[in-house]
């Protein structure tokens, strides 16, 4: 393999771009957008923007780039009320502007705003193309982020620093994982799965990172790139004769290893990798690096020696670098923390509106911290997303009340910024807004203050019925309280693997019950209520798929309940009818989601064969994708390991094909064993909920359980990787008009 990365400087030109970084972002949105605004970029200490009006145009001034497009964001939302979302980055800006009264200035102290998890740029990023990333820092800027991490190419660093080390091609190929599984690699979590990479698949994430970063650093960003915190190959004290630590097995997939900081061979890997790193992306002001992410062997590891030792590798890469580390679990431990200076580490608090680490002495947290983080700087960070997985959720009690409440305690001191650190993005994107306004609003709120003019700025007018939706929504499905760890949405029961007792669809959901199923379809209807005076409005198109969506969810699980309840009486008739309606809700939830592309796992499947330059290649990285949203691993790691079904996603295609077809399987199977021996059905499943309790008190009805896993009498992995196996064409494309099926589906599917 030749090298990758050229010698050359890391050199970023402006002079393609316009004027100021966001007159460029203004006309990416809208072709000469910049010609109606003001833009102006002064010097403050503080962070701030301001909007005004100047020479007739709305004038938005801000102390660097990304406070300016925050600014601008704030100024679409709250006066020509147009919001721009994943689904909808690119508007028509009309004629004539609203201009501010008076000025409007916002004011933060939370100097550092972070953006993504190792996880996303696996779940959600792993195919996008340059087209794709420019809409995502576009996004970034508009909410006011500052800190992305920046790992897309992290691949080519390694394969270039194992070549300096004398691995061979082959070798490198079977350490570096594929495209879909490089977060679990980079957390030191597997090796080589989904590989082998190509030499011009490496060439062409350099290019694509160059691209990134640039874009970044035009907008005033800092970006996170990945660190290097003693990752080796797990034969490393073999092929290296250095002493390592970690060895072991991650869910069924060996583990790369851990060298002993103790060992002077660290330095020198960790200082041909930052030399790798710096020729591909530059110095950085910030790395991110998490040892003993979720495991690893601590044997004879000095925490606090490992922690000084870490730094001051990263510290000969730049001496004015951060080390940004997750703050997740037990990570990172006390220990460790200890070993690093003041002002040379700050922490993320991964998931401070589910588990609080930073000091809240009233956090559910098993691993909170009665003495925080101290003394070292951390974010109040939402993870929201795991796995990727579709459905709406939220916290917004809590994100709202945990923000104020840690900037107001005594950790408020060392508190530094926000942080959106989900496992997925492109859904749900009423908590981003929510969580990124945070920063800019002195004074504590309400969620219901903020909904209405949230629901304006996202549809361009106000509405009643759209207003009680989200109203009963806040209170229900994105009101998860303080207490319930559920790691994410409340999963879809048409994702799940069938059997008499199913309840969550991943093995580490934690799902628990806080909300009744038939509100969110009452809310639903008060959306769908709406749909001629919206129609036309493309936020609306989309969220009426997403909340109908949810709705037939929702009825899905009542439903499954009923055919339950009829399988533990043996009431044949009862069964064929509930699982008939069952079926029935899939097919239709896949009509529903067919009508847009963000709901569909042909866009999906096809972003990841564009990538490729050859048909191999094609086939690889769609197996990738597949893998990714099923089985994830090969037969030990998916079932022994539990990581089958945790990337699971309700989307079209994939329901028709896989979930439909392992329910329709299943069905069948119990329907022959009524036939043929009825009093072998015992009434244990699901506490013996019946379908009249199930509708009306399915919150105090359901069982507490943390983890199902129930024995199945088909072998579903099987089916499983079939379908990763099929190279059957999905599209991407729009199959009807989307707010008439939405509409229609609705009425059939949930109003009886």
């Amino acid at each position: 393999m030749r090298q990758i990365i050229s010698t050359l400087s890391f050199i970023v030109s402006l002079s393609s771009f316009a004027a100021h970084p966001v007159e460029d972002l203004l006309n990416r949105i809208d072709s000469g957008a910049s010609q109606k605004f003001v833009i102006i970029q002064t010097k403050s200490p503080t962070d701030f923007f301001e909007i005004s009006t100047v020479n007739g145009k709305p004038a938005i001034t801000g102390n660097s780039p990304v406070n300016i497009a925050a600014g601008l964001n704030w100024y679409l939302k709250y006066y020509p009320h147009i919001h721009l979302s994943w689904n909808n980055m690119h508007v028509e800006m009309p004629d004539s502007l609203p201009l501010p009264v008076k000025s409007e200035r916002h004011e933060t102290t939370a100097t550092q705003r972070y953006y993504l998890n190792y996880c996303t740029h696996s779940y959600s990023m792993a195919f996008w193309d340059w087209n794709r990333w420019q809409e995502e820092i576009d996004w970034m800027a508009l909410h006011g982020i500052n800190m992305p991490l920046a790992m897309t190419g992290t691949d080519v660093v390694w394969a270039n620093t194992l070549k300096r080390l004398g691995y061979n091609d082959e070798e490198i190929s079977s350490f570096v994982a594929g495209p879909a599984f490089q977060a679990w690699w980079l957390m030191n979590n597997l090796e080589g799965w989904g590989g082998p990479n190509t030499p011009q698949w490496y060439a062409d994430r350099a290019e694509l990172q160059r691209k990134i970063l640039a874009r970044m650093r035009q907008l005033g960003m800092d970006p996170v790139l990945p660190g290097y915190s003693g990752m080796v190959p797990h034969d490393a004290d073999e092929r290296l004769g250095c002493q390592v630590s970690g060895k072991g097995i991650w869910n069924g997939f060996t583990r790369p290893a851990f060298i002993k900081t103790d060992d002077p061979l660290i330095e020198r890997i960790s200082g041909i990798y930052y030399d790798e790193l710096t020729k591909l992306c530059g110095i950085s002001k910030y790395y991110s690096m998490d040892p003993f992410h979720e495991g690893g062997s601590l044997e004879g590891v000095d925490l606090a020696h490992c922690g000084s030792i870490i730094a001051r590798a990263m510290k000969r890469a730049n001496p004015d670098a951060v080390w940004v580390i997750q703050g997740w679990n037990e990570n990172p431990r006390t220990e460790l923390l200890q070993g690093v200076a003041k002002g040379d580490i700050v922490v993320l608090d991964l998931a401070s509106e589910i588990k609080p680490n930073w000091g809240d002495p009233e956090s559910p947290s098993p691993y909170k911290r009665p003495d925080g983080f101290w003394p070292h700087n951390w974010m109040y960070c939402m993870l929201l997303n795991f796995g990727g997985n579709v459905g709406l959720h939220g916290r917004m009690d809590c994100v709202i009340n945990g923000y104020y409440k840690a900037r107001q305690s005594k950790y408020g001191a060392t508190l530094t910024g926000i942080g959106l650190t989900p496992e997925g993005i492109e859904n749900n994107p009423v908590m981003y807004e929510l969580q990124t306004e945070l920063i800019w609003r002195p004074e504590k709120f309400t969620k219901q203050q903020w909904l209405a003019s949230y629901a304006q700025a996202r549809y361009g007018a106000s509405d009643a019925d759209i207003d009680s939706c989200w109203k009963k929504l806040s209170e229900t499905i994105y009101n998860c309280p303080s207490g319930n760890l559920q790691q994410g949405t409340t999963e879809s029961v048409f994702c799940a693997r069938p059997s008499e007792n199913v309840w969550q669809v991943s093995s580490w959901s934690r799902m628990k019950p806080y909300y009744e199923p038939q509100h969110v379809i009452d809310a639903a209807a008060l959306f769908v209520k709406a749909a001629d005076k919206f129609r036309n409005v493309e936020n609306y198109n989309y969220d009426i798929v997403d909340i109908v969506r949810q709705a037939i969810a929702e009825k899905g699980r009542i439903t499954y309940m009923e055919m339950i309840d009829a399988l533990t009486n043996a009431d044949t008739l009862a069964f064929d009818s509930a699982s008939n309606r069952f079926l029935s809700l899939i097919k239709g939830q896949d009509e529903l989601l067919n009508t847009r592309p963000e709901f569909k796992v042909g866009r999906w499947i096809n972003s990841a064969r564009r990538l490729a330059r050859t048909p191999e290649q094609a086939d690889l990285m769609e197996q990738n994708a597949r893998l990714l949203i099923t089985t994830w691993g090969p037969r030990v790691a998916s079932e022994e390991g539990g990581l089958r079904d945790y990337g699971h996603r309700e989307w079209a295609g994939l329901l028709s094909d896989l979930h439909h077809r392992r329910w329709k399987e299943w069905i069948a199977l119990k329907r022959s064993q009524l036939q043929n021996n009825p009093a072998a059905f015992q009434k244990t499943a699901m506490k013996n909920v019946s379908a009249s309790d199930a509708a009306t008190d399915y919150v105090t009805q359901l069982p507490d359980n943390d983890k199902t896993k129930p024995v199945s009498e088909i072998d579903f992995y099987t089916i499983d990787e079939a379908w990763v196996n099929s190279r059957k064409h999905y599209t991407e494309t729009a199959s009807a008009n989307t707010v008439d099926t939405a509409v229609r589906l609705f009425r059939e599917l949930c109003e009886n």
